[in-house]
């Protein structure tokens, strides 16, 4: 790991009608083959305004891996899982779970937005924990195998899991996939989006296809999208669409 920067700042977290602060460490200019710090767990959560300003019952809550991020989508007392994080991850995303009063039984879905191993590292002790389905782009679940000696289902543009869209985003890997949830316009976007220093896309030395990258990036742009949740960088919640089109029409 290079010219890294530690960031501590204070977060305001909202969600399930509860309002506190977090204080969060978040690490930048990192590589995927970086381990997650012990103890650098920080819920953040957040109830989402739709497209008409309206809030829309269920919440999302960020497991900060201080370099990585795993997200919870929680809906009605049912979680889906969106990366693992690297190996070691399940007791941060275990205590996350439960400052939503939650366990392991709610997961009923895990979904991998790509193969690199800051993402899908953590699936091998997560896996045997829940009795979720396991998802991940088509393009990517060979590369991923079969950790914990659970088989991946593959998902691909177009298809819906729990109410969520899956997008085509390949370019990071010719796999990925990023999440789209329509009722609430929020963006899991793996690592075919980071906000680190500003909203930017995929990052070239990681990348497979930097035009297919750049191409993903537009396809995001067309979403009606209110927020953001990156693996690398914090989720973005105000300006998120604009954001997002200004970056698109910059590739």
């Amino acid at each position: 790991m290079s010219d890294l920067r530690l960031h501590r700042r204070l977060l305001l977290t909202a969600g399930s009608g509860v309002l506190g602060v977090t204080v969060l460490n978040t690490l930048t200019g990192c590589t995927k083959a970086d381990p997650a710090p012990a103890g650098s767990t920080a819920p953040s959560a957040g109830a989402t305004p739709s497209a008409t300003g309206a809030t829309v019952t269920g919440d999302w809550r960020r497991v900060d891996l201080s370099f990585v991020s795993v997200y919870l989508l929680i809906r009605g007392g049912e979680v889906a899982v969106v990366d693992t994080g690297t190996a070691g991850s399940a007791t941060s995303v275990e205590d996350v779970l439960r400052t939503a009063g939650l366990g392991w039984a709610a997961v009923k879905h895990v979904i991998l937005t790509h193969q690199h191993q800051d993402h899908a590292g953590g699936l091998a002790e997560i896996a045997p924990l829940v009795g979720a389905t396991l998802y991940a782009g088509t393009d990517d679940v060979t590369a991923i195998g079969e950790p914990g000696g659970r088989k991946l289902r593959a998902v691909k543009d177009g298809d819906e899991v729990f109410g969520l869209q899956i997008v085509g985003t390949p370019g990071h890997t010719l796999g990925h996939v990023s999440i789209f949830e329509p009722a609430t316009g929020v963006l899991v976007a793996g690592d075919a989006l980071r906000n680190l220093d500003g909203l930017q896309g995929s990052a070239p030395e990681y990348t497979s296809d930097q035009g297919k990258a750049a191409a993903s990036v537009k396809r995001m742009a067309a979403l009606d999208v209110t927020a953001i949740l990156p693996g690398h960088g914090d989720p973005l919640t105000t300006g998120a669409k604009e954001a997002l089109q200004k970056l698109a029409a910059s590739l």
